[in-house]
């Protein structure tokens, strides 16, 4: 079975994250979908050099809004929030889900959280602190869906380089 994972960021602000979890999407075959405004041009240096090897790897998407993502795709929504009721390895995700992430600063829209309140996750934290940066937020979420699915067409093993068997 072909599993599809596509990770979407709403209106994200900084470079380096955005070309982290590009990088991430990359080795682990996810989609990645960035829904403007963006704090940053896609030509950015800052996001170039942290995908660097990887930009031709990646299946990338642009929606000029929100409305236009939802209109153009369709799947399993889960919304990764502080507000999220939801724990993240909790949730059994679907093949061809969409995790769901808002801006570092704001997070998403309440209006979309509160009607989805059964599709918000959360990543458990120590109270009273703000939240995991972006990147690895997305690294968790996307490494516990590929567990779920027993990570499809990913390598298992790996070899030393200089001392070999």
């Amino acid at each position: 079975m072909v599993y599809d994972l596509n990770i979407v960021l709403v209106e994200p602000q900084i470079p380096q994250n955005t070309g982290n979890i590009s990088r991430t999407c990359a080795v682990t075959g996810a989609a990645l979908h960035l829904v403007k405004p963006y704090g940053f041009e896609i030509t950015d240096k800052h996001l170039k050099r942290a995908g660097l090897d990887y930009w031709d790897k990646l299946k990338v998407f642009q929606y000029d809004s929100l409305d236009e993502f939802f209109k153009k795709n369709q799947g399993e929504y889960y919304f990764y929030t502080t507000k999220g009721e939801n724990t993240h390895s909790d949730v059994k995700y679907e093949n061809n889900c969409y995790l769901v992430f808002g801006r570092e600063d704001k997070g998403l829209p309440e209006k979309l959280l509160a009607a989805n309140r059964e599709r918000c996750v959360r990543i458990p934290m120590r109270n009273g602190l703000r939240s995991l940066n972006l990147s690895n937020s997305v690294a968790v979420a996307v490494y516990e869906t590929l567990r779920q699915w027993d990570y499809p067409d990913l390598g298992r093993t790996g070899s030393l380089a200089e001392y070999r068997g």
